[in-house]
């Protein structure tokens, strides 16, 4: 017997139980299903990471209050709250006076939530933060309107913005925010750009933004303390150059604070590899350990295919008998019912599948970017088989053995 005509039994005996087939495809549809859609979002969120990297560039890095380090439990957050003091712009005219290794580097401010008017339209908890001009270019920002600051806009304090696409859509719904004046705590900005849309991450709007230059922000909102810390954003000249960067920057920031050798810094500097390897050290056995779960919905799929298998030997019982008497070898029964099982995963495996990409783009649209890798839905319709084929095989060789008289027999 050739491969179509056992993949036509096969399809016809799946087609001839229509209800039973789909409830013993409901366990692997829903494995397959939960496996690709936690799989998606795994794959989107470390997507996600490397896109952020990427975008502000593998030689960027940031000099900012604390290192990741200092998060591992209440007491060392204590310990670092009163040994790292806030940085400073003469932190930053100290390193810029100094550097032969850093390219660029700027200062931008930590922001808060607060309401923009603009005439009668309002927005609230909208994310005012300040920044130096150069941020532009290091960060790579992409301008969809107008411009970023310039360096006589910070010098001089001029009360002018940079808005995201949420906050123009909201505050001026015909488009039409360049030269338009905002006001934030009675104070009136005038705009000056929008930035290119970003959407949300984790359901956080990313477009829902107000940005001033550094000394604007610090003059009018207080200066840098608290929420609004100073931070730095360095780049080297390039990728070869980077780690001599970060070394340099260090070891300025070391003498600008009078440390000795074998004390502990002060300060956090934070590159690509380190949040890469910070994802890595938290997420990395989590993932492990969420892929595990819905892999227990495949092996409960797996052993309703085989139970369903085995009622169908032995309703197929005389069926078996009769093949065998014409002729059927034992290998062309148990090619038959393993066809029959793998065939029947497949499918189950393909439905999950489509399934697990229409709420991936549920999942996109509210929380993160999700990704389904063309070789993961390969891999999960063949693997769906394969199941399906290790579930089929103790039914198929039972049906194998059968006596072809005894079979004749059966009722």
């Amino acid at each position: 017997m050739n491969f179509s005509e056992t993949l036509k039994l096969a399809l016809s005996a799946i087609w001839a139980h229509k209800l039973r087939s789909f409830l013993t495809l409901l366990g692997m549809i829903i494995g397959v299903t939960a496996f690709m859609v936690v799989f998606s979002v795994l794959q989107g969120f470390n997507s996600y990471i490397d896109e952020k990297i990427a975008g502000i560039g593998s030689n960027t890095f940031t000099i900012q209050r604390f290192n990741f380090d200092d998060f591992k439990d209440s007491d060392t957050i204590a310990e670092a709250q009163r040994r790292n003091k806030e940085l400073t712009l003469d932190d930053l005219e100290y390193i810029r006076a100094r550097t032969q290794m850093i390219s660029a580097i700027g200062a931008k401010a930590g922001g808060n939530g607060r309401t923009i008017r603009a005439g009668s339209n309002s927005m609230e908890g909208v994310t005012v933060d300040g920044a130096e001009p150069i941020i532009g270019e290091i960060e790579k920002i992409d301008v969809l309107k107008g411009r970023y600051f310039t360096q006589v806009e910070n010098t001089n304090g001029l009360r002018v913005a940079f808005i995201g696409t949420d906050v123009e859509d909201k505050l001026f719904p015909r488009g039409d925010s360049l030269g338009q004046e905002i006001t934030i705590s009675g104070i009136p900005y005038r705009v000056i750009g929008v930035r290119v849309a970003k959407g949300t991450v984790f359901g956080r709007p990313m477009d829902s933004f107000v940005q001033l230059p550094l000394k604007t922000f610090g003059s009018n909102f207080g200066g840098f303390r608290g929420s609004r810390y100073l931070y730095f954003v360095g780049t080297s000249a390039s990728d070869e150059t980077f780690d001599a960067a970060v070394d340099e920057a260090r070891t300025l920031m070391r003498l600008r604070r009078q440390l000795e050798p074998g004390e502990k810094d002060t300060f956090g500097i934070v590159t690509p590899d380190a949040i890469s390897g910070l994802r890595d050290s938290i997420f990395g056995t989590t993932f492990i350990v969420i892929l595990f779960v819905p892999t227990i919905a495949l092996v409960v799929g797996a052993i309703v295919i085989m139970n369903i298998m085995l009622v169908a030997v032995t309703e197929r019982t005389k069926e078996i008998g009769i093949r065998k008497s014409l002729g059927a070898r034992q290998a062309d029964i148990l090619r038959q019912f393993l066809f029959e099982a793998g065939t029947l995963s497949a499918i189950g495996g393909l439905i999950g599948l489509i399934l697990a990409e229409l709420i991936g783009l549920v999942i996109s649209h509210y929380l993160i970017p999700t990704v389904i890798p063309w070789y993961a839905a390969v891999i999960a319709i063949g693997v769906s088989a394969a199941v399906g084929v290790a579930a089929g095989l103790f039914p198929a060789w039972k049906a194998a053995r059968l006596d072809p008289i005894e079979a004749l027999r059966a009722d």
